[in-house]
């Protein structure tokens, strides 16, 4: 059985804004963690967490689709949790903007929580990184 996470958020910004801190490494490691990303399909990167006892904090990525400025998915491999995450913006008018977050992939309920806990929190980081 595989499990989706299905997530929308508004932010009042420019879709070129929230582009750049989806695909601008130094952004992106404000908001989600240190990375060697680059919007390029093809392109293997690293999210690089605090390890801990359970894990060594790396997520294993790889960039599958680049639409800008609307699209960007790439993988989130973590042990034997190999998960697909898309990114899509919408241009919702008067500056605000939608962001759909779909992480698909996901074996259990417990990795469905713990990816919908890291998400909602990186988000909260995200809305600094418009702001700055």
């Amino acid at each position: 059985m595989s499990l989706s996470l299905n997530m929308d958020f508004q932010f009042t910004t420019s879709v070129e804004k929230l582009w750049s801190a989806l695909t601008d490494s130094s952004k992106l490691a404000k908001w989600i963690t240190d990375n060697d990303f680059k919007p390029v399909v093809g392109h293997r990167f690293q999210f690089r967490h605090q390890p801990n006892e359970y894990w060594n904090g790396i997520v294993d990525s790889e960039v599958l689709i680049v639409d800008e400025p609307d699209l960007l998915s790439f993988s989130w491999v973590v042990g034997d949790e190999r998960h697909k995450v898309t990114l899509t913006i919408q241009d919702l008018g008067d500056g605000k903007v939608n962001l759909h977050l779909e992480q698909t992939g996901i074996s259990n309920a417990q990795a469905l929580a713990g990816a919908k806990y890291g998400w909602m929190a990186w988000i909260d980081k995200l809305v600094m990184v418009f702001e700055s």
